[in-house]
């Protein structure tokens, strides 16, 4: 019954860019199963009430359905689409950005005892978990408070306290609890990633960015490919293929400045790359992205 009262609402509350009344709470509906499409994941926890989705990130392929939610603990360059949405049966789902302050207030909050051990080894930028009754009870408790305008003020900040709580004690808290603590893995990775994308047009040695990033090279590289499933100079390219769209959308005719302008010195293989990345030319592509939704948003909704 949970799922269907939660459905009933983000059907009631969705909006065209997402947005709701409570700050960092989002909503999608999809009625038309879209292509697959490349963009940045943002650090998000999506939770799908009807329908399901498909996320790739490098080699790593996630899927998630209703009653499950994907948890992003790193903005990363993702590939996803809906694959089971129709508009007698749109695909729902619910967002809630993730804050790195908000998840180190609650650590310091906990008693000792409350939070699960933490694993071996780095845990990956992305997740997939079952909802569990108290997560999907608390979720609805803060979209019902969409009707509650009177209310909304005081009471959700403390409800979207307890979603994250019910995270950071999950079967998948490691990865979002790594985004509280000021000297895990995942933030020295968090630091490199936030540099790559800012510099995305410039060459760069794995070593150097090691060193900014407070890790050993070894260290460095073995869990930046454990979060992001890329090594450093994969997720550059990513970067680069992803703003090289972007740009694309508003000048459609000057395919190499654009490729030149994301740090790409030949036009030929900036093209390859690109046709790889999107399925079409640079020149074929920007003739259709100027439809295409690009940015805003996280992709994981």
């Amino acid at each position: 019954m949970s799922l269907d009262e939660l459905r009933t609402l983000l059907a009631r509350h969705v909006r065209p860019d997402m947005t709701t009344a409570i700050d960092g709470v989002l909503i999608s509906k999809v009625e038309q199963p879209p292509p697959p499409s490349a963009s940045m994941s943002g650090t998000v926890m999506a939770l799908i009430a009807q329908g399901a989705k498909r996320i790739a990130l490098g080699d790593r392929v996630y899927e998630y359905r209703a009653g499950q939610y994907l948890v992003a603990s790193v903005d990363l360059p993702i590939t996803g689409h809906f694959t089971e949405a129709s508009p007698e049966w749109p695909a729902l789902g619910f967002g809630l950005t993730l804050q790195p302050a908000a998840v180190a207030e609650l650590l310091l909050q906990a008693a000792p005892g409350d939070i699960p051990p933490a694993g071996s080894g780095v845990p990956s930028g992305l997740a997939v978990s079952d909802a569990s009754d108290e997560l999907l009870d608390a979720v609805i408790r803060l979209l019902r408070l969409l009707d509650q305008p009177r209310d909304r003020a005081v009471l959700a900040p403390l409800v979207k306290r307890e979603v994250l709580w019910r995270l950071i004690t999950s079967e998948q808290g490691a990865v979002v609890r790594q985004l509280g603590l000021a000297d895990s893995s995942l933030t020295h990775v968090a630091r490199a990633v936030r540099w790559i994308r800012d510099h995305y047009m410039q060459a760069f040695r794995v070593e150097d960015v090691a060193q900014m990033s407070g890790m050993s090279a070894s260290a460095f590289y073995r869990n930046f490919q454990a979060v992001t499933a890329m090594s450093p100079i994969q997720f550059q390219k990513q970067i680069r293929l992803q703003e090289a769209r972007l740009l694309l959308a508003t000048h459609p005719h000057d395919v190499a400045g654009v490729g030149m302008r994301v740090g790409y010195d030949s036009p030929s293989q900036f093209s390859r790359e690109y046709r790889r990345q999107f399925g079409a030319p640079p020149s074929q592509d920007a003739a259709r992205l100027r439809g295409l939704p690009l940015g805003g948003t996280p992709a994981l909704v």
